[in-house]
């Protein structure tokens, strides 16, 4: 699926979240600067979270909560072993009845759960190219809203 711009991919994670599920496992591929952040963001932002979404870069993991939603968006990136997940104690966000949006998901294995959804995002001459690649029930469900909403 081609998207235009930063509104246009925020939307689309929009449109993922508006699959109503408030739990799974979604990875985020891509270079840096391809969107994962913004599509995360597109997400959160759609659960009705108001404050500020930023980039888990430093900190590994954001955490939100609203009602009785909790959303934690990991960045990987900076993460020079996986036993660091250890420490910021990563088994208890990936604890069921969590969404969990994973960027650089692959520097974390083999401590991270599988994915329900892969969002791998690469460039295009102008904008980006999203894929969706569902694992199981639950990221087809998160897939086909997205796209049928497109």
């Amino acid at each position: 699926m081609f998207v235009s711009d930063e509104n246009a991919m925020r939307s689309l994670g929009r449109k993922v979240a508006g699959a109503g599920e408030s739990a799974g496992v979604i990875y985020l591929e891509g270079e840096l600067g391809a969107g994962k952040t913004t599509f995360a963001r597109g997400v959160i932002q759609q659960f009705g979270i108001t404050s500020r979404v930023k980039s888990p870069t430093y900190t590994l993991v954001e955490p939100y909560t609203i009602r009785e939603i909790r959303i934690y968006h990991f960045d990987f990136y900076r993460l020079g072993d996986p036993e660091e997940l250890e420490y910021i104690g990563a088994r208890d966000y990936f604890a069921e009845g969590a969404l969990c949006l994973i960027e650089w998901p692959e520097r974390g294995q083999p401590l991270v759960p599988p994915p329900d959804l892969t969002v791998r995002i690469s460039f295009e001459s102008i904008g980006r190219c999203v894929e969706f690649l569902p694992s199981n029930q639950l990221g087809t469900r998160f897939a086909s809203i997205a796209l049928r909403a497109s």
